[in-house]
């Protein structure tokens, strides 16, 4: 992976854990406490079922006995036989009940931890977002969370089974007879040794395997957002066989994986069968010669047997340990990441009722870079006044846009809102009197209603038609076979440029908030929608203060006051005609755009503003 959820950055987190660390539980501590009952009660009924198990071959033992001493009767036979049906039922009661209250634990381990991830990724701002892809994110919520299901569940099920059930059965062995019980736990320091090394081995493929697995997610995710350019450009061949590519990558990470995966089994399986050879070849003298009885060799395999799931289980254990450990590592350094804007904790929640924004030596400079994009900005904005800003790509309009939106820190001048420091209040003071359409507009894949009720979820049917008229899109919306319910697709595939722009500028009118923010938000539209946009809008913006970026001179024509961007500064501002008379630039764009051939182009969409 090419983000810092694989490579741990500056600024980016507290202080970094090593990877695979043990540390990394203390992520799970919080619900092992909450369901500590829960746990209680799965790992008692845990230890009956064992307890059962292990007196099973007691049994047997007896009725050997009874049957090498010419004692057996069928009665006590029968007996012996009903004991050990009713014990198998209780086995399977309690085994049932263990894996509700456990498994269902590891179950609620994974709900609980995607819920507490995704917010904290709300909570993230948008470095993070641009510093690590979607399929990272989704590779840790879905692959990952699954392998810590796995190791908080049959993991740890598997670990106390094989050390309680796997002392026990040593106990009783030794109970039966000592010296064959040394024999036959002999092979195993070899079992623990060769789990050590290749459980060390596991974790770095592992990893690979996740980021990998990362990487395949975040292509099939940005090939079929994009997929109308990849057919535009008839580029369906060339991503297949990337796909391909990174899948085989995939197939040949696991495989590696499962070499070391696959010999933990048959070596488990080689040295369990080893034990058991030696038991039937000392084992079997001793009963010849009367050491030990008939019952007490049989119940000596049985425990053997016992014994034999937990040294084939401490190569699974490793396994489902090691991979849980390395998700929850990927997992640990996500929830580490902090974000770049944040509230201080005694900022208090406010309300922003005017609108009135003023900017003093406000700047900017993107982490990495040295020059920057805002300089020393200068901008009062009194409360209901419609700013019109303009200026060539790169003067910074859009990254000014994101601090009065306070998407941006504001670590360099001062930024005030109602007269109030955006720095001394809570963010959500200033976001909750903002209602901004990005440059970029972001559309769920879901119902046109609910896109355009997003930030007002609770709004009727009558309001949202209403500002889906001010935004000239209600006729469209009405035209389409299920109107308002009509679903759009993954990022509004479904709708054209203009249409999804129509939308936001709907969602941003609903919010009725004091301070409307439009980053060239009529770009895609033509010049007869766009004048009736900004005609029916108009009603809406009385008493707000509205701040429309644009390239084209028309939506900004009749603004209070134009400010005209260059490298990061005001380079001028006044009203349509004072910049026209005045302003090179200014006067240079709205000449090109009024012309004749101009108007044709921007007639059919084509003029931006910027030749």
């Amino acid at each position: 992976m090419r983000g810092p959820l694989s490579k741990k950055k500056s600024g980016d987190s507290a202080a970094p854990s090593p990877e695979g660390s043990w540390g990394s539980i203390k992520l799970l501590k919080p619900y092992f406490k909450r369901y500590a009952s829960r746990l209680a009660g799965g790992f008692f009924s845990l230890v009956l079922v064992d307890l059962l198990q292990l007196l099973i071959p007691r049994v047997i033992k007896y009725a050997v006995d009874c049957l090498q001493k010419g004692r057996a009767e069928p009665r006590l036979l029968l007996d012996c036989g009903a004991l050990i049906v009713v014990m198998a039922l209780a086995i399977a009661a309690f085994r049932l009940i263990w894996r509700h209250l456990i498994l269902g634990f590891s179950r609620l381990v994974e709900t609980l931890l995607r819920n507490r991830m995704f917010s904290h990724l709300l909570g993230l701002d948008k470095g993070f977002f641009q510093k690590n892809t979607a399929g990272e994110v989704m590779a840790l919520a879905t692959n990952d969370l699954s392998a810590v299901q796995l190791a908080t569940g049959m993991g740890i099920v598997a670990l106390f089974d094989a050390v309680f059930m796997g002392l026990a059965a040593f106990c009783f062995m030794l109970y039966i007879d000592p010296r064959l019980t040394l024999i036959a736990v002999a092979p195993m320091p070899a079992l623990a040794l060769l789990t050590r090394s290749l459980s060390s081995r596991l974790h770095g493929r592992f990893k690979k395997v996740q980021e990998q697995f990362s990487l395949l997610t975040e292509f099939v995710r940005s090939t079929f957002s994009s997929i109308r350019l990849v057919k535009a450009y008839n580029q369906e061949d060339h991503q297949g066989g990337r796909f391909a590519r990174l899948g085989d990558t995939y197939v040949k990470n696991n495989v590696r994986v499962a070499v070391i995966y696959g010999a933990l089994f048959p070596v488990s399986g080689f040295i369990s069968n080893l034990s058991m050879l030696l038991v039937m070849i000392f084992g079997g003298r001793m009963a010849i010669r009367g050491k030990i009885t008939a019952g007490d060799f049989v119940a000596f395999i049985s425990y053997l047997f016992l014994m034999t799931w937990p040294m084939m289980a401490l190569g699974w254990v490793a396994d489902l340990f090691q991979r849980g450990i390395t998700s929850l590592s990927r997992i640990e350094k996500l929830m580490e990441m902090k974000p770049s804007l944040s509230s201080r904790k005694d900022a208090p929640a406010v309300s922003i009722d005017r609108g009135e924004i003023r900017a003093e030596k406000l700047s900017f400079t993107f982490p990495g870079q040295t020059a920057p994009v805002l300089d020393r900005l200068d901008l009062d904005i009194p409360a209901g006044t419609l700013l019109g800003i303009v200026g060539r790509t790169g003067a910074g309009k859009t990254t000014l846009c994101h601090l009065l939106a306070r998407l941006f820190p504001v670590s360099e001048g001062s930024l005030f809102f109602d007269g109030l420091d955006v720095n001394s209040v809570s963010i959500d003071s200033v976001r909750n009197s903002v209602a901004y359409v990005p440059q970029d507009v972001m559309l769920f894949s879901d119902t046109i209603a609910f896109n355009i009720a997003f930030g007002a979820p609770h709004s009727s049917g009558d309001k949202i038609e209403r500002v889906a008229r001010a935004a000239a899109i209600h006729d469209e919306i009405a035209a389409m076979p299920l109107g308002y319910e009509t679903r759009i697709g993954e990022k509004g595939i479904k709708l054209s440029g203009g249409q999804r722009q129509r939308i936001a500028i709907a969602r941003a009118l609903l919010m009725d908030k004091p301070v409307i923010i439009i980053d060239d938000g009529l770009s895609a539209v033509d010049m007869e929608t766009e004048h009736a946009i900004i005609g029916s809008i108009a009603s809406y913006l009385k008493g707000r203060t509205c701040i429309i970026v644009s390239h084209r001179i028309a939506p900004v024509a009749d603004a209070h006051r134009i400010v005209v961007m260059e490298n990061g500064k005001i380079a001028d501002q006044g009203t349509h005609s004072e910049l026209i008379a005045r302003n090179a630039f200014y006067s240079n764009i709205h000449r090109h755009q009024t012309s004749a051939p101009a108007l044709g182009a921007a007639e059919r969409g084509t003029i931006d503003g910027e030749s």
